[in-house]
């Protein structure tokens, strides 16, 4: 059986001629026909080039891997329990969901406060980010979560003015930091800025910090999608020129005389802009690192990708020694806005495999009492058991949840229902709830309490967004009550069992049919009945030791 689809996919608008059977080594049809189109990958291919190894339309998707790897989330399952409680006292009238706390502490000072622990990973310089941006901002921050301004914003605003090479002001980068800091609540949540090869070559993160007052950095090592820079298509020529004068590498080369006049011609209509790689040695990172914290820099993160084993051992090890605040340890098959179709599908460690090598990482450094950086995961993530078992897998180490590609469809989705709510045409499924957004948005009426006059300023994206968020949070609370965790730091691997051998052996968490074998057997015969779990040792290394 094949992990793979190949040949045809929504993501490059392609797909098969005789649908019904296909080569599963090739996605190419049984019969080839002579005289074909050309609507699979292989015959789009020979007409439009590199252009197919990209997911389309660029700037209005996003998209992620269709790969079906062996091993995911689904393989284990939530235990939940009938004794004791942790962190409520053990009263049904106390003991309650709603009773059960999402706030989290990160950071070496633990000084970042959040309501829920998720982050908004890394969202830079793609159309899609930038027209969702105002949705995203807003919504993150009177959500209390952190949201990530991601690469080359700086670099891409074609209103930005440099100095010797170096970004002294940049419209988009001011606009995305304020929309945020402006409705930030009560300190909870953060904004953080992302910096990859051509950001530092810029300055970005010094003039973020300088000008902006942003107290959050992130250095960039990669990402789940890809294990190449980040890329971009550019429309404009003009564009793809001033691209290539700032220092990116732009194709087809937009000052070649021959490559202006098929542009112009119609022969292609994209330029494709590319980042460079990056080149990670421990003395230049610590360096770095210590660089943006003379710079002013309160937080210093690392996000690091899909890499081979040892660059994941080097970014814990790495970020232990230079105290990073937050290591986001991002796994293939999640959401881009850009990357290479093939690549996002077929390079990388999934996330179940490199999660469970990043644990193990971290608690042998934490066995030999060396400093444990606060770590984020992502890839994939879109809801409450997902959640609570990405927690559960790399407990106590593994405090948030990376998710860029869910909340940015919550955005989008809340950006659209509020246009066709001005443009009087809501469609069916939408219209059933109500013609306005007090009556389609669940938490217009909580919003409106919250904000008063200043709700008619939330954009209906920011609502979607904000909506979304907290049926996660109702959806995590339930799960965490009925586990008997009322708080975060309870949460432990004994809260979750594989139901697979193979899952068991990659995360050594034990099988279902292995959990609880000898407390079950004391219980059986007459030596434990009364005690509950806490007093028998289940659930307590959820707040150090192995986890």
């Amino acid at each position: 059986m094949s992990f793979s689809r190949l040949n045809a996919s929504a993501a490059t608008l392609t797909k098969n001629r005789t649908e019904g059977a296909i080569v599963s080594l090739s996605g190419m049809c049984a019969t080839c026909l002579d005289g074909c189109i050309g609507m699979c990958e292989i015959g789009k291919s020979a007409y439009r080039g590199a252009e197919v190894i990209y997911p389309q339309p660029f700037g209005i998707i996003t998209a992620a891997s269709e790969k079906r790897y062996p091993v995911d989330l689904s393989h284990f399952t939530i235990l939940g329990t009938v004794v004791g409680a942790w962190g409520a006292p053990p009263d049904p009238d106390v003991a309650i969901f709603p009773a059960v706390s999402l706030e989290r502490r990160i950071g070496r000072d633990k000084g970042i406060k959040l309501k829920l622990p998720i982050i908004i990973p890394g969202l830079g310089s793609t159309a899609i980010a930038k027209n969702n941006w105002e949705g995203l901002a807003i919504g993150a921050a009177i959500a209390g979560i952190p949201l990530t301004i991601g690469e080359n914003v700086c670099g891409m605003d074609e209103e930005a003015e440099f100095k010797n090479g170096r970004v002294v002001r940049s419209p988009e980068m001011i606009r995305r930091v304020k929309l945020y800091k402006e409705w930030q609540q009560d300190g909870y949540g953060a904004i953080i800025v992302q910096a990859n090869v051509e950001d530092t070559r810029l300055g970005v993160h010094e003039y973020v910090i300088a000008e902006l007052g942003v107290e959050a950095v992130e250095l960039k090592w990669g990402q789940g999608a890809k294990d190449i820079g980040g890329e971009v298509k550019i429309k404009d020529l003009a564009k793809a020129q001033l691209l290539k004068q700032r220092g990116y590498i732009v194709l087809p080369d937009p000052e070649d005389p021959q490559v202006i006049e098929a542009f112009q011609r119609g022969s292609f209509h994209e330029f494709e802009r590319h980042s460079r790689i990056g080149m990670v040695d421990e003395e230049s990172f610590l360096r770095r690192v210590e660089e943006l914290r003379r710079a002013g820099a309160k937080y210093v993160f690392l996000k690091t990708g899909a890499y081979r084993p040892a660059d994941l051992a080097r970014a814990v090890k790495f970020s232990s020694l230079a105290g990073i605040d937050l290591l986001t340890v991002d796994a293939a098959g999640g959401g881009t806005g850009m990357s290479p179709w093939r690549m996002m599908n077929e390079w990388g460690i999934p996330p179940v495999e490199l999660h469970s090598l990043l644990y193990r990482y971290a608690d042998q450094l934490a066995q030999r009492g060396e400093y444990v950086p606060d770590i984020a995961i992502a890839g994939g993530f879109a809801f409450e058991d997902q959640i609570f078992k990405g927690l559960a897998l790399g407990a106590p180490y593994f405090k948030l949840i990376g998710m860029a590609r869910a909340p940015l469809a919550a955005a989008m989705v809340g950006k659209t229902i509020g246009r066709r709510i001005e443009e009087g045409d809501l469609p069916v499924y939408v219209a059933r709830f109500g013609e306005t957004v007090d009556e389609i948005f669940v938490t217009a009426p909580e919003l409106k309490r919250r904000f008063g006059a200043d709700f008619k300023r939330i954009p209906p994206g920011a609502i979607g967004l904000y909506t979304y968020l907290q049926r996660l949070a109702q959806g995590l609370r339930q799960l965490m009550c009925g586990s008997r965790k009322f708080a975060l730091d309870y949460i432990s691997r004994d809260d979750i069992a594989a139901l697979t051998e193979e899952a068991a052996r990659i995360s050594g968490i034990p099988h279902v049919m292995d959990v609880d074998r000898a407390v079950a057997e004391q219980i059986l015969n007459g030596t434990a009945a009364s005690r509950p779990l806490a007093a028998q040792g289940i659930g307590r290394r959820s707040k150090g030791g192995k986890g």
